[in-house]
């Protein structure tokens, strides 16, 4: 009996498409493994844009008021972010507005660290160097996603997200030890990014050149004679 060979039916263009939008935006937002644990847990979830919005403005009133002094208040601009972003990873991420979700969420965690760090009286050039080492890892991220490499998840359970982070830096506000949460936290990422995208590049470019090589090799003769002709009336 003659069995006809089954076909795989192509994905839609346009589901595809969403699909890579929503997984690029979630990988933008830094999500740690808190968020990871208690997406499912949270229902529908709040609108990404509004919820995130909310929460960058409520911490900007609180520095605008005077809330924001040393002991255990600098913990509230995380909670709030807490409270209010990290139901956001329930939705999909595919409104007209949502693409502005990550850069909100960003935005929020770099103010979140140089008011708590102001408030606590840490040294300003660590607050920087931390910053710095975030937005390294955020535009590693989004170089990468662009040119279709995805880094791997364990990278962002393992630089703990914008949620751990806070909590960190919060807790060590409020208990007096914010320098040495910044330092400690600093150290870590810095050199938990820097070896991850160093070694995740020069892994892409051993295998360019392995496959370029394959390349050459599957080529005829006639073919790589016609080659070096052309390279050659081209020098």
């Amino acid at each position: 009996m003659i069995t006809q060979p089954q076909t795989i039916p192509a994905p839609d263009p346009y589901e595809e498409r969403l699909r890579v939008q929503t997984a690029r935006l979630l990988a933008y937002r830094d999500d740690g493994p808190l968020v990871t644990l208690l997406r499912d847990r949270v229902g529908p979830g709040l609108p990404p844009v509004p919820a995130t919005l909310a929460a960058l403005l409520a911490i900007i009133a609180m520095a605008v008021t005077g809330m924001l002094v040393d002991g255990p208040i600098l913990l509230v601009p995380v909670l709030i972010m807490i409270v209010l972003v990290l139901p956001t990873a329930a939705r999909d991420h595919l409104g007209k507005l949502d693409w502005l979700a990550p850069p909100l969420i960003r935005g929020a965690e770099f103010l979140a660290i140089i008011l708590i760090g102001l408030a606590a009286d840490a040294p300003k050039w660590l607050l920087y160097v931390l910053i710095y080492v975030i937005g390294y890892h955020t535009y590693d991220t989004v170089y990468r996603t662009r040119q279709s490499i995805w880094p791997a998840p364990w990278v962002f359970r393992a630089g703990l997200g914008w949620e751990l982070r806070l909590l960190l830096i919060g807790a060590g506000a409020a208990l007096g030890v914010l320098t040495w949460v910044l330092a400690a936290l600093t150290v870590y990422l810095g050199v938990l990014f820097a070896v991850e995208s160093v070694t995740s590049w020069v892994g892409l470019d051993k295998q360019t050149a392995l496959a370029q090589a394959g390349d050459d090799l599957e080529a005829s003769p006639e073919e790589a004679q016609e080659q070096a002709t052309g390279e050659a009336e081209r020098t």
